[in-house]
């Protein structure tokens, strides 16, 4: 299961939003057998950490915040809650990569691990299965329902990991295509195009080396961003006697199909016009100011300005055009998410000094990593210098590294032999 970058779309996907994101070529493999032993049991290892973990689908597992076992634990709770007890299993997972980098190696665990015990108990070929998940993206919802520990249809929801995102990271990780950037929306779910990178252009990831843990010290502040808009939903269903269940719904029904087009008329427009769209007042108008008014602000220019010129941007080969979509997403990023830590943010410096047509951080936040978008030729070369400057001038953690990456392959059965 491969590791995603999020191009662009900083949280919107949990508010039903749109986004760019694509595989990469790093990810987690989890191999499952059957073992002797009582149904719902499963015996867990992974090349990361030493040790054997027991784990049994009826009980919470003694485990810290955050350990990867309860990510195991939580998939094999939820399948059997589902679909019924589960046999008895041995599941090793490796993986390439970097833990708590941006680039969602617990999501990718997570959704490994599922796969890999619905292919043992045959459960894709099930009537249960098959009515609720019958495509890739819905098979990404799935995903992110027993992380965020929702309902997904018929298929009832339990405690997740702790953590109340949305399905970016999953969809980039089942629902492209090799070598292309999905261009999706959540409400309603669905990929909308798919984009290359111009030819010759790689991304080279920086890994700030602060470990962005969704599950640990950061939890509380990455789950305010979606208590903040679901707030603000909930009020404004309350006060337009209304159902929306996202932001995004909200939206469409001040602005219609506008939500298809530009909302800006002028392509060269500031995006920030948006916020002065008197058609979006109704909404505006509900958020608190502050946080909640910056968090609002912050969605709809992502989603509905910024990650639709970023497509058009690559689809037309303008790399002036999502240069500049991507420098504003930094910035409201750092001033109306303020999800961002010094490490970041001076990566995204030195990307730009150094020579990136593009720059950005991305994933959770508080924490993680950065891409930039540089010339093929120059990638291996880049990355260095990158990692070099941030260790003498940014303030550089131990772990902190560089990789050279592009779009890359959605997640796949790999048969033993």
């Amino acid at each position: 299961m491969p590791g995603r970058i999020e191009i662009l779309g900083k949280h919107t996907d949990y508010g039903g939003g749109r986004v760019l994101v694509c595989a990469v070529d790093r990810g987690v493999s989890v191999h499952a057998e059957e073992i002797p032993g009582p149904p719902g049991t499963l015996e867990a290892t992974t090349d990361a950490y030493p040790g054997l973990l027991h784990l049994d689908a009826s009980r919470a597992p003694e485990l810290p915040a955050g350990h990867w076992g309860r990510y195991v634990h939580t998939v094999l709770a939820r399948l059997t809650e589902n679909f019924g007890p589960l046999r008895a299993a041995r599941v090793a997972i490796t993986s390439d990569l970097p833990p708590a980098s941006g680039m969602s190696s617990s999501s990718a665990l997570l959704t490994g691990t599922a796969l890999a015990l619905a292919d043992l108990n045959g459960l894709p070929q099930s009537a249960a299965w098959t009515s609720q998940i019958p495509d890739r993206v819905a098979l990404a919802g799935y995903a992110a329902s027993i992380e965020n520990g929702k309902s997904f249809g018929t298929l009832a929801g339990r405690p997740g990991v702790g953590t109340s995102g949305g399905s970016l990271d999953h969809t980039g990780m089942l629902a492209g295509r090799d070598g292309m950037i999905s261009y999706a929306e959540f409400d309603p779910m669905r990929i909308l195009d798919e984009v290359s990178l111009p030819a010759r252009w790689r991304l080279v990831v920086g890994v700030s080396g602060v470990l962005a843990e969704k599950t640990g010290a950061a939890q509380g502040a990455y789950n305010r961003g979606p208590a903040l808009l679901g707030e603000l939903v909930a009020r404004w269903n309350r006060a337009r006697g209304r159902d929306d269940a996202t932001v995004q719904a909200a939206l469409r029904s001040l602005v219609g199909e506008c939500l298809d087009g530009p909302l800006v008329t002028d392509p060269a427009a500031p995006p920030v016009t948006l916020t002065a769209d008197e058609r979006l007042a109704p909404l505006r108008q509900l958020a608190e100011p502050g946080a909640e008014r910056d968090r609002l602000d912050q969605f709809l220019v992502e989603s509905a300005v910024l990650v639709p010129r970023a497509h058009a941007a690559l689809r037309e080969g303008d790399l002036d055009a999502f240069a500049a979509a991507v420098a504003v997403s930094q910035r409201l990023a750092e001033t109306n998410l303020r999800n961002q830590v010094p490490q970041t943010t001076a990566l995204v410096e030195q990307a730009r000094l150094l020579g990136a047509r593009a720059a950005s951080a991305f994933g959770a936040g508080f924490g993680g990593s950065v891409w930039a978008l540089v010339p093929e030729a120059d990638a291996d070369a880049f990355a260095a210098d990158w990692m070099e400057r941030y260790r003498r001038v940014g303030g550089a953690p131990e772990a902190a590294t560089a990789l050279v990456t592009a779009p890359g392959a959605p997640g796949r059965r790999v048969e033993a032999g």
